[in-house]
């Protein structure tokens, strides 16, 4: 789980003018495991791109990780309000 929490990290980071406002939380629900990507308000635009395509992506390559348990992973991108 550290993995895919350093991975998200280590893509959003470079894209924000606030690194140090990116904050990423895990909630473990009975399907899945939520993370919750927080990011500054300026910020929130620069991650989810023209129409969805860089949260898309981001997306892509976090549900693409098989984790040994049956739970499956979804990331909530969510402004630091």
């Amino acid at each position: 789980m550290t993995d895919v929490k350093e991975l998200v990290l280590t893509i959003v980071r470079p894209l924000v003018s606030h690194p140090e406002n990116v904050k990423l939380e895990v909630e473990e629900s009975h399907d899945f495991f939520e993370y919750n990507l927080t990011v500054d308000p300026e910020d929130v635009g620069r991650i989810i791109g023209k129409q969805g395509r860089v949260a898309k992506a981001i997306r892509t390559i976090v549900y693409s990780i098989r984790l040994e348990e049956t739970k499956k992973v979804r990331l909530n991108i969510l402004d630091g309000k």
